[in-house]
This record gives C-alpha cells, structure tokens and sequence, in this order.
C-alpha cells in the first residue's frame, strides 16, 4: 500500500515557488494643504519652506481686527443676557420693599381710621344723630381700605419672589444662543490663525506677509511623515498573489533597506507606469500597488526612486 501511495504522490505536480519580484518604483507625498474658510489679508506667517513644525504650531495669520471686534460684541451681549437671566432669578431691590411696605402702613393706617368712623357712624345712625347715606359711605370706605391692604400685602409677596417661570425660561433661550454665537465667533477667529493638524514638513509657503487670501485658498502646504508611502506597478501576472497587508522590501539610493505594508492594489490595469521607460514592459498591463511604512514612516522624499522587492510566493 505504502509503494502505491508514494507512486500517487510522485505524479502531482510540484508546487511551483515564484522567484521574488524586483521593480522600480517611487516615493510620492499625501499633501495636506492649510487654508483659512474666510478671506483677508495675510497678517503674518510663521514658517518657511522647509521647516519642521510639532501638531498644534503656528502656521500663519489673517488679519482679525474686523473678527475680534465682531467676537468681542457677542461676549458683551452674552453678559448682558446672563445679568438679565440672575435678575429675574431674584426680587425687588431692598429700597423697593421697603417702599412698598410703608404703602402697606399707609393703607393699614387708613383702614384703622375707616373702621373707627364705621364704628361711630353706626352708633350715630341707631340714634337717628346721622343719615344712612353716612353710614353706607363709612362701610364703603372700609371696603376700599381693605382692599387696598390686600393688595399692598399681595404686591410685597411678589416682590420677594423672581420673574414668572416663562419668563425665566425665554431668557434661558436668549442666554443658550448667545452662548452658540460666542462658540461660532471665537471659531471664525481661530479659523484666521490655523494651526499644524500635524507634526509635518513646509513643502510650500504660498503667500507673503500684505496679499490677498481668497477663502478657502491655501496657504501653506505640509508633508507629514506618515503621508509618504511608495508608489510601484505589479504585472498582471503576479497580482493574484499579492494582497492587502503583505510586507515589501525596498531600498533605494544610499539608503537603508526598509519594509514597506501594500495598503492599496488597483482594480483597474494600466499600461506602462509613470517613470518606467523599459521597451519590455511597454505592452504589458500593470496595476498600481500602494504600500506605506510598518514601524514607522518611510524616510523618503516624493519623487525619489526605489527598488521595490515583492517576496515570491
């Protein structure tokens, strides 16, 4: 049994092991390009081609006299609002309770004297010494000074308590629109000093100190350094065989070697690859592979030249 299998055997074909792959291939940069979403004169700019910046540095400056003033306004009506918004939440002044308290004396001190000469106009009238008319005049003028200290009383209560609830709650409203409008100046005004999204490189100053931006319009133009990734051209034959996430050798001139992770593969063929002038493969179709740094970011400038390595398999 054991000769007859190993016989079986003998007749598969071999797995066939393709050689690694050797292509030319490129360095090429993801730029990211700083403007600002409103137009005006450039005030300042803080970098220069070339220069180096953390996340978060400095890059240029609009001019923002019109914004800070137009910032400055929707502080000073939020404050305003808010005082309006504490005020309600509270009564009236002392010198307004105490001005209603002495009506109320006054009232109270009126009512005493109305009673006092009901009392009188009564017992003149059980004497026949005084004409009912008097003595519906006293009854009325008790009823007015009554009603009178009722109301006093009614007022100083709600003089101690804060506005009516509605009213608390509009001013609310007012105080919460403010407050977005203050988020929306303060962002305009962030918006004309921009700062580095990134630890990157200057690849390009656009504009000088006294011109005209247009909004929208960069200004500055970065390469991080995890935005350089390599640029290589993968025959058709071979591309069944490369996946997203495999690893690529490459090297290049005076450098040293490196790995490189395929983040992206063409769907659709190309013919001859940009920079790759060979008679061979001018009629060959290729697809455009992408691969950017494993460890760490690819030290390579764009457009530089590299020798890529696709390991056989």
């Amino acid at each position: 049994m054991k000769p007859l299998v190993a016989c079986l055997l003998c007749l598969l074909p071999a797995v066939a092991v393709a050689e690694p792959l050797r292509l030319q291939g490129y360095a090429e940069g993801e730029y990211v390009r700083v403007g600002s979403p409103s137009a005006g004169i450039l005030a300042h700019v803080a970098v220069k081609d070339g220069d180096r910046v953390a996340a978060g540095a400095p890059l240029f400056a609009l001019d923002a006299v019109i914004e800070r003033a137009a910032r400055d306004q929707v502080r000073a009506d939020l404050e305003r609002a808010e005082a309006q918004l504490a005020d309600l939440g509270k009564g009236k002044r002392p010198d307004e309770l105490k001005a209603i308290a002495e009506r109320k004396a006054e009232a109270q001190a009126a009512l005493r004297l109305s009673e006092a000469t009901l009392k009188r106009q009564d017992v003149l009238a059980r004497a026949d010494y005084a004409s009912r008319a008097r003595l519906d005049e006293a009854r009325a003028a008790v009823e007015r000074d009554r009603a009178q200290v009722r109301r006093l009383e009614a007022e100083y209560r709600t003089a101690l308590l804060g506005a009516r609830p509605d009213e608390i709650a509009a001013q609310e409203a007012v105080v919460g629109q403010k407050r977005l409008e203050l988020l929306k100046a303060d962002k305009r005004l962030a918006d004309l000093a921009p700062a580095a999204p990134a630890g990157a490189v200057v690849e390009k100053v656009y504009y000088r100190p006294g011109e005209f931006v247009a909004a929208g319009q960069p200004v500055v133009s970065l390469l991080p350094p995890g935005n350089v990734k390599l640029v290589f051209f993968v025959p058709e034959p071979r591309l069944g065989a490369l996946r997203v996430g495999d690893a690529v050798a490459y090297g290049c001139d005076r450098c040293p070697p490196g790995e490189a992770e395929v983040s992206f593969i063409a769907a659709q063929a190309e013919y001859t690859p940009p920079v790759i002038y060979s008679v061979e493969s001018r009629d060959k179709l290729v697809f455009r592979v992408e691969a950017r740094g494993r460890a760490a970011a690819l030290a390579l400038n764009p457009g530089q030249p590299v020798d890529v390595v696709v390991p056989g398999k």
